[in-house]
């Protein structure tokens, strides 16, 4: 799609003229402009809450309740589509204008087989026979590189990989090859890997269909590789608009500069070379195997292996991060090292002392020397808590402090991650980086000396991700705690990494410094997670 060349004297596709959206709370999108050609692609970019996804909603007239189109146009090929009855929306929907939402296991229906809903639209919208409906999925399914189609088609969504089921999401989209697909976010909970096959996939499928792509992505990195032009969203108006390359390269406005600067940067390498001084966490042929699921009444098929033998030593104030795609092993090896779920084999020291030979009490004083920040804070933090009772709680297990003191330590934890005077509220009435800010304060709260942060600035923004992360840094530097971070966002690792493990399914497969690995990969499997994740040419 990148490469497509879009005819100046021939009318869009897609016009968006003077378009007001508003709510009872008032405009969530404020007059915006769009036009996009055939077989184009266009991406909208910004932050949460900057009205892009409400825009793409308009075109389909989907808006939730509440939310209503108070003025403008919409014209999709000279029809006026707020002008168009509900049956001719529905009418529309599916056949002429596609959507990929963000979480496919969402919108997937968990209750029906892929086959109904992938044949859904063909049947609603087409005259073919059931089997040509379902000869039509198979070779759809055999496109996008799922191995027994014909059993994909009997079985339930939860069945599959997340990038799987988004790869079934666009096929069921791209099966009745709609003049526009919308597509929202289609990548973001996905690994490097899984995102560039679920990408290329919708840009072959659109270019082969001559369908026009709306991109809906805070990813600029996105933008400049699939994207022709882009758009720049800012509570509800259009910011800046132009070419993807020159945009995110050149960017103009001083909003768009701050998005560009907040994509994530290597940061400067730690003096604390592997090897030099004792490790504060050593780890010796780790593993770690999960039963296999019951087949048939007495049978078991055979253990699945999460950990095949992993070594590794982080010291003190340093930060080990740990890529790799879906299923590489990065989160079971951060449970392990914290003996949240028990290895097979192996070994865990903790400043020189074996974690699973300790008695319970010593077990109990490793686990209060390490704390964990999880992938997504709203989920981790008890709503009906207040920010202080929660980042109170885990002092109330330290002997020697009173109320008094605690509530010192607690407004001086709040005030260093920049939540001074939110210790009264709860978690809801917090943006999404505000409540990852608590989950931090938690975790250093007790001035661990290890953490393990687990995914935890992949849901954000990439200026709230970029505020996150200076955090951490700067936390991290200031009570020099060893970290353990595991991510699948290569821009996030190289700007927080010392040293970097690569793991492939269970595997240690590559290991080095951060720059060692980022500028020289050794093993194939690096070098594909390095090709893609996307970039911004400097």
């Amino acid at each position: 799609m990148s490469g497509a060349v879009v005819a100046s004297d021939v009318a869009p596709l897609l016009q968006v003229k003077a378009l007001r959206v508003h709510s009872a709370q008032g405009p969530l999108v404020d007059g915006i402009d769009l036009h996009l050609a055939r077989g184009e692609c266009l991406a909208i970019v910004g932050e949460s809450g900057s009205g892009k996804t409400m825009a793409a909603r308009a075109v389909l007239g989907l808006l939730p309740p509440g939310v209503r189109v108070s003025s403008g146009d919409i014209l999709l090929d000279g029809e006026d589509l707020l002008q168009a009855t509900p049956r001719r929306l529905r009418a529309l929907r599916g056949a002429q204008i596609g959507m990929v939402f963000q979480e496919p296991m969402v919108s997937l229906n968990p209750a029906q087989r892929i086959g109904t809903q992938m044949a859904e639209g063909l049947r609603l919208h087409t005259t073919l026979s059931a089997a040509q409906i379902e000869e039509r999925c198979v070779a759809m399914l055999d496109r996008i590189q799922i191995s027994q189609p014909r059993r994909c088609l009997r079985a339930y969504p939860h069945e599959f990989s997340g990038g799987m089921r988004q790869r079934i999401m666009l096929a069921s989209v791209m099966l009745l090859e709609p003049r526009l697909l919308i597509a929202d976010e289609p990548t973001t909970a996905l690994d490097t890997l899984v995102q560039a096959e679920v990408l290329d996939l919708m840009q072959e499928l659109a270019r082969d269909s001559g369908t026009a792509v709306l991109l809906i992505t805070h990813n600029l990195g996105l933008v400049a590789r699939y994207a022709q032009r882009a758009v720049v969203m800012r509570k509800g108006q259009v910011v800046e608009s132009g070419g993807a390359a020159q945009l995110v390269r050149a960017p103009t406005h001083a909003y768009t500069q701050a998005l560009v600067d907040a994509m994530p940067r290597r940061g400067t390498e730690k003096s604390v070379p592997p090897g030099e001084g004792p490790a504060l966490i050593e780890v010796r042929n780790l593993r770690l195997s999960y039963p296999g699921a019951r087949s048939g009444l007495f049978g078991r098929r055979p253990p699945t292996l999460a950990l095949r033998g992993v070594d590794l030593d982080i010291h003190p104030g340093q930060t080990l991060a740990v890529v790799g795609g879906s299923g590489s092993g990065k989160t079971t090896l951060g449970r392990a090292l914290l003996h949240l779920v028990p290895p097979s084999a192996g070994e865990v020291r903790y400043r020189g002392q074996p974690v699973s030979a300790a008695d319970p009490a010593g077990l109990r004083r490793f686990r209060l020397a390490c704390q964990l920040v999880f992938q997504d804070p709203y989920s981790s933090l008890d709503p009906r808590q207040r920010i202080g009772d929660i980042v109170d709680e885990p002092l109330k297990l330290v002997q020697g402090l009173d109320a008094a003191a605690r509530a010192r330590r607690v407004a001086e934890v709040l005030d260093e991650v920049g939540l001074a005077g939110f210790a009264q509220r709860l978690p809801h009435e917090l943006s999404g980086g505000q409540r990852q800010r608590v989950a931090i304060a938690r975790a250093i709260v007790r001035r661990p000396a290890f953490v393990v942060a687990d995914e935890p600035v992949s849901a954000l923004d990439m200026s709230i991700q970029a505020q996150v992360l200076a955090l951490f840094r700067t936390l991290q530097r200031q009570h020099g705690f060893a970290c353990l971070f595991i991510s699948h966002d290569l821009g996030a690792v190289e700007q927080m990494a010392d040293h970097v493990l690569v793991m492939q399914h269970g595997v240690v497969v590559e290991r080095g410094t951060r720059d060692a690995v980022f500028d020289h990969p050794q093993h194939a499997y690096t070098r594909a997670l390095l090709a893609a994740s996307p970039r911004i040419a400097g």
